[in-house]
């Protein structure tokens, strides 16, 4: 009940795949559905949802005080994950030390890292383009992208009920769209808004293909590998970024103790993210996750209703339980998955 299933047990493939299916929902009671893991995945989903909040609120009030530095706001978090994960990844021994990965992978986590980098990248610079209603809509790209990548590249397959879920997500992410513009919060710049849309498009392809790569690396290798490899190969990219892009803002910073608490604010939340998105993923998937992430927004504006004194909708709300429902959709039937190349091979670095 937690998303996947092993191979030996599916029937995908099979002209009586989508009846099976929909006759198992039918058969379920709440009892079957509403599993210990299935709400505790959805659980973290939303404590996942709470971390990219916390990094929207700091987000908003640095933009209020004049700072703009989204590169050296991410090198701040690959820097945590530098010094945890990647030296954690240092000081292990035999086929799992960092020499030995960077010899044989070295190539693969260096995309990897390029392409989260700059997929945090475009999806902030996309602010400076377009606006907030576009980003909302647009940014759900990445749900379509992942279950095609998913689909090639982790042989998972989806049952019927599995597209109808995405479909009451999107419904819902439409109910928020809609409760902005009646709230006249389709606020953003419209400077160009065709080079706006095309980086959240971009960032959002960019997002799919980094957590597709993070869910073979989590269920087939492990949550420390990928945490560690992410750490160096983000730090070194940011890094150059935030070096080239961001000197002379970095400079014109005014530092007090109101913008330190806001940089750490936001290095903590993107660092948890980070550290508790893989654990979320191998329950799971990454499609799974990033629908429970549609939330995310929501309780942005939630936070902004009492900080920043947004208007409020009922409609909010409507689509809050909306996303919900179809996330317990999405979830509540098994899709399709390969047996791991190693069922085990990441169980010992969750100890990190």
């Amino acid at each position: 009940m937690d998303g996947s299933e092993p191979a030996e047990s599916s029937d995908c493939g099979h002209g009586k795949s989508c009846w099976t299916a929909c006759a198992r929902l039918r058969s379920y009671k709440l009892k079957g559905i509403f599993t210990w893991r299935l709400l505790k995945t959805i659980a973290m989903g939303q404590a996942l949802s709470m971390l990219i909040c916390g990094t929207a609120v700091s987000c908003q009030y640095l933009a209020e005080a004049g700072v703009e530095t989204p590169m050296l706001q991410s090198f701040l978090n690959y820097v945590l994950l530098l010094l945890t994960y990647t030296a954690s990844l240092s000081l292990r021994k035999g086929d799992g030390n960092i020499l030995q990965i960077l010899k044989t992978k070295w190539w693969r986590y260096l995309l990897m890292g390029l392409t989260d980098v700059e997929a945090n990248y475009t999806v902030v610079k996309a602010y400076q383009f377009t606006t907030l209603t576009s980003i909302q809509l647009l940014d759900c790209f990445v749900i379509p992208v992942l279950m095609v990548l998913s689909w090639f590249f982790l042989k998972t397959r989806y049952r019927l009920v599995h597209f109808v879920a995405v479909a009451v997500c999107l419904l819902g992410v439409g109910a928020m769209v809609g409760a902005d513009l009646l709230a006249g919060r389709d606020q953003g710049s419209t400077s160009d808004v065709l080079l706006g849309d095309g980086l959240v498009l971009v960032s959002a392809a960019l997002y799919a293909v980094s957590n597709v790569c993070q869910e073979y690396t989590v269920k087939n290798l492990s949550r420390g590998e990928f945490l560690g490899m992410m750490g160096l190969f983000g730090t070194l990219i940011s890094g150059v970024q935030l070096a080239i892009l961001e000197t002379s803002a970095v400079a014109a910073i005014k530092w007090n103790w109101k913008i330190i608490v806001l940089f750490a604010a936001y290095a903590f939340c993107m660092y948890a993210l980070y550290s508790f998105m893989p654990l979320v993923v191998k329950m799971t998937s990454a499609t799974a996750v990033n629908l429970s992430l549609l939330t995310a927004d929501l309780f942005s504006l939630f936070c902004g209703i009492f900080l920043f004194h947004f208007v409020f909708s009922s409609l909010y709300i409507v689509s809050f339980v909306v996303i919900t429902v179809g996330f317990v959709m999405f979830n509540a039937v098994p899709t399709y998955t390969p047996v791991p190349e190693s069922d085990s091979a990441g169980e010992e670095d969750d100890r990190v």
